[in-house]
Order: structure tokens, then sequence, then C-alpha cells
């Protein structure tokens, strides 16, 4: 059984954590986790206080290396979500940094300071192999994360150690990411984007978790000018790349100078694909993923120009497309539209507690993504959106919410689009789009959005009705939430 993280016994003097002015070698992680995974050895589960800090993940590391599952908790979860999750996965104790406040729910529990400096000095702890830990089975779980509960209360994904490190394998293949890699973020800990990726898997390399604390424009050009050589983010942070960079010229140079700029959680609009490489010379590559699966596809560092797309299966990965019947479909022709299903070594064993809700997400051994794609003859796949909230059936046509959103956004006057449906009892279902105007003292009309989308799609998908707001709900990683603009 191979160790999750072998750069803890081999690169001693390379930094491994970096959170602002806090840095922990992987001689100081080692003791530092070490001497926290010990006392956790035995344990079912653990819940981790996942705040943006040094201590999630010296304490993520420590349950990973006892070969407990450690469950990340949003610190911004309200105190009846914060419950079921208590209830739900009955954690033992939950790891937190010293003299943080923490709410009822989670109070109740044992709990268990995290601090980076524990464990004392590096050469006072033995290295893991020799303190018997790190030796958990591929198979066992490592990370249990709750669902956004969208559909119904939020449910744990139990995500086993073959996942994680298949997936990070996968990446390493399709980025060539290495231990010189300085891993650039400013994520949320709670999700597998933030942690899994962006903390995780430049341990696992050998590299840098360099987090920013809070995300910041500014911030990401001083850790790109510093060293950086990949930033993670999430379409809102592009976009807001994107604003910025034209008054701060050494944040284009930063961002230009960069190895690889990746987003994901969300499909990238066109519009900010084009700015952000006009403004710096540099693409965006763009991945797909989601807490059952981790990593399916991304666009490869070696391979050509994908923009638009989420790339193409990773090593390992297995995708295909199906119909509403569940039957697969073979056509690649940019065009035709099924729903993603999957199977891999990166896929979830279950929902903590569920049978029935796991077995309903598979179709024999293919785990059912609801989320709709089309794939072209290069076989890179294109996500048009969820089958629940982003497929429309209007007049006989199957329209992806995605497309008719990304030519919303080309026009000069908005600033943020999304496209629901609305029942409509001639079309079955009508096209809204929901606009955030560039200047709200002077829109552009419904109108002259709808003809704007006409003159570019097919007619069945332009808009029958436009609807102006101030701002788009989204949650904590960007994605806008459909449901609340019924």
């Amino acid at each position: 059984m191979s160790p999750l993280f072998p750069a803890l016994e081999t690169a001693a003097d390379r930094p491994a954590l970096r959170f602002g002015d806090q840095i922990l070698s992987y001689a100081h992680l080692r003791a530092a986790a070490g001497a926290l995974a010990r006392p956790l050895a035995g344990r079912q589960r653990v819940a981790v206080w996942a705040t943006p800090s040094i201590d999630t993940a010296v304490a993520v590391v420590a349950a990973l290396l006892a070969g407990v599952p450690a469950i990340p908790v949003n610190p911004g979860s309200g105190p009846k979500e914060l419950a079921h999750i208590v209830a739900d996965s009955s954690p033992s104790a939950v790891l937190a940094p010293a003299g943080a406040a923490l709410p009822a729910p989670l109070a109740a529990l044992p709990r268990i300071d995290v601090g980076a400096e524990a464990g004392g000095a590096p050469a006072a702890v033995p290295a893991p192999d020799a303190a018997g830990l790190d030796t958990a089975a591929p198979g066992d779980p490592a990370l249990i994360v709750y669902t956004s509960g969208t559909t119904g209360p939020p449910k744990g994904v139990v995500l086993p150690r073959r996942a994680l490190a298949s997936t990070l394998d996968a990446l390493a293949d399709a980025w060539q990411w290495t231990a010189e890699d300085v891993v650039v973020h400013g994520l949320p800990l709670f999700h597998v984007h933030g942690l899994v990726l962006g903390v995780l898997g430049p341990l696992r390399r050998g590299g840098t978790a360099h987090h920013l604390g809070r995300f910041s424009p500014e911030d990401v050009a001083e850790a790109l000018a510093e060293g950086g050589t990949m930033l993670f983010g999430v379409p809102t942070m592009y976009h807001r790349l994107a604003e910025a960079a034209p008054a701060v010229p050494r944040l284009a140079a930063a961002l230009g100078g960069a190895r690889l700029l990746v987003s994901g959680s969300a499909p990238l609009p066109l519009p900010v694909h084009e700015r952000i490489l006009a403004l710096t010379g540099r693409r965006v590559i763009e991945r797909y993923g989601m807490s059952e699966t981790l990593m399916n596809t991304s666009v490869r560092a070696d391979g050509p120009p994908a923009t638009g797309t989420v790339g193409v299966p990773l090593p390992g990965v297995e995708l295909r497309l199906v119909d509403d019947a569940g039957k697969a479909l073979d056509a690649a022709d940019g065009e035709t539209v099924g729903e993603v299903q999957v199977r891999g070594p990166n896929l979830f064993t279950e929902y903590l507690g569920r049978p029935e809700a796991t077995a309903a997400a598979f179709d024999g051994d293919w785990f059912r993504t609801g989320d709709m794609a089309v794939v072209d003859p290069a076989g890179h796949y294109r996500l048009v959106g969820r089958r629940s909230t982003d497929l429309i059936k209007s007049g006989g046509y199957r329209v992806g919410a995605g497309e008719v959103e990304n030519v919303l956004l080309a026009h000069p006057g908005v600033a943020e689009a999304a496209v629901t449906a609305a029942p409509d009892a001639d079309l079955g279902e009508r096209i809204v789009a929901w606009i955030v105007p560039r200047d709200g003292a002077a829109p552009p009309s419904a109108e002259e959005l709808t003809a704007h989308v006409a003159r570019q799609l097919a007619a069945h998908k332009r808009p029958r009705e436009v609807r102006f707001l101030t701002a788009l709900p989204r949650n904590d990683m960007g994605k806008v939430l459909k449901r609340e603009l019924a």
C-alpha cells in the first residue's frame, strides 16, 4: 500500500503549505500531522471545522495519516444543516483551530485543538511509516463530503483513498503537474475543489499549496509574482480577475507568467475566456468533476486548445452519454445532447447510510451524473447544464441553458446572465433569461437581447422572457442557484 503523500518522507526542507505568512515545510508538516494523527487512530470518523487556514490542512492530513475519515464542515453552514451533518455522520470528535468558537452542534462533540506548531521540532517525531501511519487500504474511506442539499437533506459522499490517489495522479498526467509547481488559490476548504485539488494535490506531488486566505485580484498577482505556477479558481474569480486586470498591469503580467490557469466547479463563460486570453496571452483550461466522482475530464496542458469544453476523459476514467431512456449514444457530432455517465477508480463508494440513494445513483457500474453534455469528433466534452435545471424542452427541441447564457454574456450590456425554464401552455417550456446589466440605469431592452440571441443561435433558442436583477444568487463556489430564480 503506497502512501498518499510520499513527500512527507522525502522532501523535508521543501515548503509544503503556505497560508499568508505561515509556511510549513514537509518535515514540519510531518511532525505536526504525525503528532495529531496518533490520538486519532482507531476512531470511526472525525469532523474538521474547515476554515481557510493552515490548521484545516494539518487536520485533514493527520486524519488521512491515521486512516480515519475526515468530514470537512463548512463554517458558513446554518444550525439546521450543521445539526443534520452531525446527526447523519456521528463524528467521534471535531478538529478545530485552537481558540476557534464552534456552533452548538459541533461544540457538543469532544474537541481536539489543532495548531500548526503541534509536535514540536520535526526531528522529535518519527516518520509516518515508522509510526505505523498512512497504511490504510485503497478502498478505505478518506473523506466524507456533504452535498449542497438542493434536492433534499445533504448527503454524505464517501470518498475512498483510491479515488483521491487516482484523481490526483490522473491530473498530474493531464497537467504535467510536478513537485516544482506552486498552486495558488483562495478556494474554500470544505469542498473537493479547494481541499482535494488545491491542498492534497500539491502535497501528493511534493510541491507547494499557497492558499490566499481570501481571494482578491491583488493577492493573486502577488502570489503568482512570488513563484506561483498554477492558479485554481472558479468562474466568478476569473470574471473578477478579467475586470481588474486592465487597471492593474502587474496582474495581467502575473497571470500571463503562470504555467497553468485552471477553472472549475461551474462552466467558464466564453466571454471571460476571451478576455483573459486577450489580457494575458494565456488560455484558461477547464476540467469537470463533482463530489461523487472527483475529476472526470480536463483539457490537457499538452493538448490542443479546447476553449469552451471541459476536455477529454482523464486516464483511467470512462465516460459515455445516454439518452432519456438510458441508451448509450454513439454520436460525437458536437450537437447531440445526452446525460453524462461515469465509471472508474475516481468514484465514491456510497452515500453514507443511504443504500437506496446509492443504488439509484448508478446504472450498473456507471454513475448517473445528471449533467448534460455533447461530445465533439475530437472527444472533447462540452457541458450544457444539469438535467434538473438546465435542460429546457421547448417546442419539441432540447436546449442547453449554457449555450444561451454564453451568447447573452457576449452582449456588451450584460454583466451576468442565467437561463431557466418556465411552464408554457404552447411550447411545454419557455426560455427565461435573467440578466444583471452592466449599467443598471440604462440596461439593454428585452427585445434587444432576444434579437441578439436569435442572430447567433437557432430561433427556438431565443429567450421568450427577460427579467432584470441586481445580482444572481450564488453559492460558496460561485454557482448560480437557479432554483432561487423561480
